[in-house]
């Protein structure tokens, strides 16, 4: 893969690095590389690939080693792994998986151990919390719940609970856009040291509501940064994959290890696909947003909307100063709680005619969901309440989308 050019800036960093057309026939565009097995250039460098995949030596500084086989590595993963890179403020590092799900399964994987604890904020997404507390905790790893938002009792978490490993933090939070302060939880985890490791906890931040475009987690102190690539990365609701990034190398290459393990790395289409769709993310990010702060803010007032959830309106003085700190813009999604409870919500759904009822979210479509019965259903959570619908805005034009909306309340 061609090496990166320094000084660019990141929207054109993102076209031009991690790929050199002279190693595909003179493409301009990456081709896609369906190969499940390669041709070593020599016995000595079949060695030393297995040693590197193998976690047996690592690799050199500027080392680019043979490909072996495509569930360890392709050309179309290596190239979307570079050009993510400086998408992401302060990453050196990223490593792409089969979907968000398994990135952060793997994470957890790689750097938790029986014994150890996770502190995890809530409301999260509805997967992430059953892999903690339906099965981390048979593995034998302690999860502990806390509240999204609250920071004086997060840093007093974080600073007191023993043997605590990793933090993971879901900002905003899904589906109640509440904010965690990241700044604060990096500073509180540097002074609280593992009694097992010695060391201080992991933060990890999933960042799929706002990033890479209006967030940065890596700036604010996370170790790690995870995506379901699925939303807003690749925006079409046509694939399913995950990424991580990190500004510490080390960090990817051991969950690499385990990835070469699992087998859980996205296919080259899929790769391919994602990667093409790069350089528009802050376009179709940008677009999406002016569309849902537009809405969110002309239906806040609705006499049906008991209460919106939307960074713009925040009332609560410490999230406008976590917003204000750590995110550039709004964001896509919004949540309204209805009156009525579930009838209402239920109602308001089947009368839409543009935005669609599914889950998932980041899409150029607009999206509509009922989370309490359908991504957090069988899980407790007194802000997911039976009235609660969840919009992801999409870039159509937000006066059509708003008709519909008010359409649906009427």
């Amino acid at each position: 893969m061609a090496d990166e050019k320094p000084g660019l800036r990141s929207s054109t960093e993102v076209l031009t690095r991690g790929f050199d057309p002279r190693l595909s026939v003179g493409s301009a565009r990456p081709a896609v590389f369906r190969s499940s097995t390669y041709v070593f250039s020599s016995p000595e460098a079949a060695e030393r690939a297995f040693d590197l995949v193998a976690g047996r030596a690592k690799p050199q500084p500027g080392e680019q080693p043979d490909l072996i086989y495509s569930r360890f590595n392709h050309p179309n993963a290596e190239i979307f792994e570079s050009q993510i890179v400086p998408l992401e403020n302060g990453a050196r590092a990223a490593i792409v998986f089969n979907s968000g799900m398994a990135a952060i399964t793997t994470a957890l994987f790689t750097f938790l151990r029986p014994g150890d604890t996770i502190l995890y904020t809530v409301p999260i997404y509805g997967g992430t919390q059953s892999l903690i507390e339906g099965f981390l905790e048979s593995w034998g790893v302690k999860g502990i719940a806390i509240q999204a938002g609250e920071t004086e009792a997060i840093e007093n978490a974080i600073r007191t609970t023993p043997n605590l490993r990793v933090i993971l933090i879901e900002t905003p939070a899904n589906p109640t856009l509440t904010m965690t302060d990241i700044l604060s939880a990096a500073r509180a985890s540097k002074t609280a040291g593992s009694a097992r490791s010695g060391e201080p906890p992991m933060l990890m931040v999933d960042n799929t509501l706002l990033g890479p475009t209006f967030q940065h987690p890596l700036d604010q102190g996370a170790h790690l940064v995870l995506y379901s690539a699925t939303k807003y990365l690749s925006g079409f609701s046509d694939l399913i994959g995950g990424v991580a990034l990190a500004s510490d190398p080390e960090l990817i290459r051991k969950m690499r290890l385990k990835r070469n393990m699992f087998g859980n790395i996205l296919q080259p289409d899929e790769c391919w696909m994602l990667a093409s769709r790069l350089p528009t993310v802050r376009l179709r990010m940008n677009r999406a947003s002016k569309n849902a702060q537009r809405i969110a803010e002309r239906l806040a007032p609705h006499p049906k909307v008991r209460k919106m959830y939307y960074p713009s309106l925040f009332k609560d003085a410490d999230q406008i100063r976590i917003r204000d700190a750590q995110c550039d813009f709004p964001g896509a999604m919004f949540s309204l709680e209805l009156n009525g409870g579930k009838p209402a919500a239920f109602n308001f759904l089947r009368r839409l005619h543009l935005a669609y009822n599914a889950v998932s979210l980041g899409g150029v479509e607009t999206l509509v969901c009922h989370p309490k019965t359908t991504t957090h259903s069988g899980l407790a959570d007194a802000d997911v309440t039976d009235g609660l619908v969840r919009v992801s805005v999409g870039i159509e034009d937000w006066r059509d989308l708003l008709a519909d909306f008010e359409q649906a309340l009427a």
